[in-house]
């Protein structure tokens, strides 16, 4: 795996650098992290989606502590479908990256009180560098038009999956263009169900297993809002 994970970046986004708080929809940032562990396992060849399951294909460690300990239960326990591994995962889980991340002075932890007992905690960054390369790499997928590397991809497609665009912080005569694209992006990896998988842009094996996680956290938030 690469230094920082895909539920790291999902987190780092979603997060205002200044206020250190969450914006946008807590639940769907859940779900997102809860999928982002089970695509970086399935990115490193770990599990993979089999008949209607996500199973582990290798229990050896890819040398994330949070990843790893996903993969060892699952190694040890019963398939799950991908709706019930959100489920599983996404409770705490948010607390586990916010604490590496402060560890590895990515983000600060600021313990704040509020009516003399209520704590109240913000994770303003510290390290803005880390946040600047996953912004980058998503901008150049987004204006290049060219196919981008898997781990991008999923990235944009669980951005989707989550209705997290806003945290991309684009101008609004910008938004259309880049939610447009960033459903192309899906379609062309096969998440979408747009493409033959044959001919996706990744690994079939991986673009299953993104494509059943993004279903189910489309099918747990429900039918978005009109505005």
């Amino acid at each position: 795996m690469t230094s920082i994970a895909l539920a790291e970046e999902l987190l780092l986004l979603a997060y205002d650098d200044q206020t250190g708080k969450a914006t946008g929809s807590r639940i769907g940032l859940d779900l997102g992290m809860a999928a982002a562990v089970m695509v970086d396992l399935a990115l490193a060849g770990r599990v993979a989606y089999v008949e209607g399951y996500l199973k582990v294909i290798d229990p050896t460690p890819v040398g994330d502590p949070i990843a790893d300990a996903v993969l060892a239960k699952a190694a040890a326990d019963d398939p799950h479908t991908p709706a019930q591994w959100l489920q599983r995962l996404r409770h705490g889980l948010r607390n586990r990256v916010l604490a590496d991340l402060v560890e590895r002075g990515v983000v600060r932890d600021v313990d704040e009180t509020q009516l003399d007992y209520i704590h109240v905690h913000r994770y303003p960054t510290t390290d803005p560098a880390v946040e600047a390369e996953i912004r980058k790499r998503l901008g150049e997928a987004l204006i290049s038009g060219s196919i981008p590397d898997e781990r991008t991809a999923a990235l944009a497609t669980l951005l989707v999956a989550t209705r997290m665009e806003p945290a991309l912080r684009l101008p609004p005569e910008e938004a259309a263009e880049a939610h447009r694209r960033l459903e192309e992006i899906a379609s062309g990896a096969g998440f979408s169900g747009g493409a033959n998988l044959e001919d996706s842009i990744v690994r079939p094996s991986v673009a299953l297993v993104v494509a059943t996680l993004g279903k189910a956290i489309q099918a747990a938030l429900g039918t978005p809002k009109q505005v």
